[in-house]
């Protein structure tokens, strides 16, 4: 047998174990998966490299919608990776990562003839030397019948001198365990791996690592990035490569040491695709503080008390829904909408109060209870319910949202309320006075609004939705639930959340209302949790319907349908 790749028993936990499996028998790929990544790790084999070489394996983990998860930045990452080294032996961390690569390579595509890695001058291509050097070994020593192709930016024969230390030991691991580089990609891949750029890059791969990465996008091959795809803002998930197709369902992407918010906001989910996470056996430091936190959706709390009753449930008060003869662009839906959630979600009563010319009942939703905006505003509702308002109110709210700023308690702004705000600033004052009023306020808007609000536009708000959101809760003292992909709650003070939950079948109209009516139920019933954990257990439902969504397509009615079934917020 060859003997240990260099450095390979320089780190304790990754001393290389003997193959004995004569067989070479294939795994399946739901038991590899199992054995190698579920948190109680099961071995598969003697022979097989999905064993536990290193006790810290356990904690490879698939990340998921019910992931409760630190997020760490670039900055962060950096002194987390600097304080991990100064424990460790040289080169221990880049081991650990090439090691943590290729049992996922393996794991994702066992039976693969080719597996091409793409490598970067950094030590993002170090990572991937590393993996090459372990699948070349556990190939020789009979552990399966894969051929390594590995490419590297710096061509066939790459100067030692050019590469950052880590990396340049990982070239010579690979070159002593029979890995020689290749000048061109493979015509076909079972499995590419991109290991061009890391958390230090500021734009997307150019020249040849450019054309390595256009290939792996258009390609049938399943890609596998390692620590993140290259070419995305580990920070913002602003992206700056090639458009990524839709619907590739064997993208996955390993993050490393940290998870990185870019990875699930923006156009993070889907470039990275499936994501999977290795603290390579350390774990963040207790003082160092994530920058986000990966939200999980989280169960509903038990069920109501026998002795419950409508007024004990929360009332909601919807106020929208402007008349099509006011300015002749109708929009009561988006208020029946709101209304018909916050019934769905367990609201005790729901009024709606529509502008303009009301209908007398809903035939859809009869337990509604219908209002003229005047008699909502004079008859108490807003000082003990919670008002969702907003919702295609149009230019006929305004007038109505200083007494409506001033009076109601709980209160969800949303679309035109939005607008009304970002165009009065008269009326953003009114909402900052809340705050210190001991008053709740949750603002709704989409990437678009909040450019309104913060007086930008929405290519900015875009390329960073994290400080968006954190801007906006702080200038209004709300809790700002900026939606989108990887939907951002931020509130005064806290360390904001990233929605793990949600797919591309929220993007048609209404399913905002559908959110702001949740939200008012949640906020309307009492019990326990602080607003801002009602609020994040809200948004989080609201992703997780349309993730076990199974009936054809989504639309915002039959969204607000399915809200009832099964457990309500309580």
């Amino acid at each position: 047998m060859r003997d240990a790749v260099p450095g390979l028993s320089a780190d304790p936990a990754l001393k290389p174990r003997p193959c004995n499996n004569p067989s070479n028998e294939p795994q399946s790929p739901s038991s590899i998966a199992e054995a190698a990544f579920l948190p109680r790790f099961r071995p598969v084999g003697p022979a097989s490299p999905f064993n536990s070489r290193a006790q810290y394996i356990r904690d490879m983990r698939r990340i998921t919608s019910s992931s409760h998860e630190p997020l760490f930045d670039t900055v962060a990452t950096r002194r987390i990776e600097n304080r991990a080294q100064a424990s460790l032996p040289p080169h221990a961390l880049m081991d650990r990562a090439g090691l943590a690569v290729a049992r996922l390579a393996c794991a994702l595509a066992p039976h693969a003839r080719t597996i091409w890695i793409a490598c970067g001058p950094g030590n993002n291509g170090g990572d991937g030397l590393r993996a090459a050097a372990h699948l070349a070994q556990w190939r020789h020593e009979g552990c399966g019948g894969w051929q390594v192709h590995v490419t590297h930016a710096h061509g066939t024969a790459p100067d030692p001198d050019r590469l950052p230390d880590d990396a340049r030991h990982a070239l010579a691991c690979a070159l002593a365990a029979g890995v020689r580089l290749q000048a061109d990609a493979p015509p076909r891949a079972d499995l590419a791996i991109d290991a061009l750029l890391g958390i230090g890059a500021r734009h997307g791969p150019e020249g040849v690592m450019g054309q390595w990465q256009e290939q792996m996008l258009r390609g049938e091959a399943s890609v596998l990035a390692v620590d993140l795809p290259s070419g995305l803002s580990a920070d913002t998930g602003a992206w700056s490569g090639p458009p990524v197709p839709a619907g590739r369902a064997n993208r996955h992407t390993l993050s490393l040491l940290t998870l990185k918010p870019g990875l699930f906001t923006g156009h993070g989910r889907d470039a990275a695709g499936q994501v999977w996470f290795d603290d390579l056996g350390t774990p963040p430091p207790a003082d160092e503080p994530p920058c986000a936190w990966l939200m999980p959706v989280a169960p509903w709390p038990a069920a109501r008390p026998h002795s419950s009753h409508k007024g004990s449930q929360g009332d909601v008060v919807v106020i929208g829904g402007q008349h099509v003869g006011i300015s002749g662009a109708g929009m009561t839906g988006a208020a029946v909408l709101a209304a018909r959630a916050a019934l769905q979600a367990g609201a005790g009563r729901v009024y709606l109060a529509l502008l303009g010319d009301p209908m007398a009942w809903d035939p859809g939703s009869p337990e509604l209870m219908l209002r003229t905006p005047q008699f909502a505003l004079q008859a108490g509702l807003l000082e003990h319910a919670t008002v969702v308002c907003g919702c295609g109110g149009g230019d006929a709210l305004a007038p109505l949202l200083p007494a409506i700023l001033h009076r109601s308690h709980r209160l969800v702004l949303d679309a035109d309320a939005l607008n009304a705000i970002a165009a009065d600033r008269s009326l953003a004052r009114r909402v900052q006075s809340r705050r210190q009023r001991g008053l709740v306020t949750v603002v709704t808007p989409h990437p678009l609004e909040a450019a309104r609000l913060l007086d930008s536009d929405t290519p900015a708000v875009m390329a960073d939705r994290l400080a968006a959101a954190r801007e906006l809760a702080g200038q209004l003292g709300a809790i700002c639930v900026l939606k989108g992909s990887g939907t951002v709650v931020a509130a005064p003070g806290e360390t904001p959340c990233i929605n793990a939950s949600g797919n591309a079948r929220l993007a048609s109209a209404g399913t905002g209302d559908v959110l702001a009516g949740m939200l008012g139920a949640s906020l309307a019933a009492g019990g326990a949790g602080t607003p801002l954990h009602r609020v994040i257990r809200a948004v989080a439902h609201h992703g997780d319907l349309a993730d076990r969504w199974r009936g054809g397509t989504l639309t915002a009615g039959r969204l607000a349908d399915a809200i009832g079934e099964g457990s309500t917020p309580g």
